[in-house]
């Protein structure tokens, strides 16, 4: 049975999973009835950040433009363009055993393309949610649904995997940001071209 987090919570993944390594981060939404005229386009993004909270460089940031981290731990699976159907929308592969040593955090982010060409924004996303299951055997092993907290912002950080003590963590965040991308980008440590 998998642990249902409400925002803030914190939950330790590997302590009552030992052996476990490989787990896949599902990220889904639904998309309210409004006509925007433009179709929604929601990208999940992974910034694999130091204890200072920033990445070290551009390779730290896996998503759409950059599938898979050099280290191998984190695999975007691709791009939905659409959101449509159920469970999850994209997916996040993450081998913790290769995690990078300097590496103590993984944020995992949702953003609208081109939210504001599109008059997009979170509050028009419905039953939106993060969660971890286990590669091997299928098990889910937590869920955030993120309610509907969001109005105007066009990026979320809906949660964080984090080291402690050499055990694994999740933190529940469901952070909105208003600027899109861009403003994760720039709160992480990314050059943005």
């Amino acid at each position: 049975m998998p642990v249902s987090l409400q925002k803030g919570q914190k939950v330790n993944l590997t302590k009552g999973n030992p052996g476990l390594s490989k787990v896949v981060v599902g990220l889904g939404w639904d998309v309210n009835a409004f006509d925007t005229g433009g179709d929604f386009d929601l990208d999940a993004a992974a910034f694999l950040l130091t204890d200072d909270g920033r990445v070290t460089g551009s390779q730290d940031f896996v998503f759409y433009g950059n599938l898979k981290h050099p280290s191998g731990s984190v695999e975007h699976i691709g791009d939905n363009l659409t959101g449509a159907g159920e469970g999850d929308d994209e997916q996040i592969r993450i081998d913790l055993s290769l995690v990078p040593a300097n590496i103590t955090k993984i944020a995992f982010t949702v953003t609208i393309y081109e939210a504001e060409a599109r008059r997009q924004n979170f509050g028009q996303v419905n039953n939106a949610f993060i969660r971890i299951y286990n590669e091997q055997t299928g098990e889910e092993l937590l869920r955030y649904d993120l309610g509907e907290d969001f109005s105007i912002e066009t990026a979320a950080v809906f949660g964080e995997l984090y080291k402690n003590g050499g055990e694994w963590k999740f933190n529940a965040i469901g952070s909105g940001y208003q600027g899109g991308l861009a403003a994760l980008c720039g709160n992480f440590g990314v050059d943005v071209e």
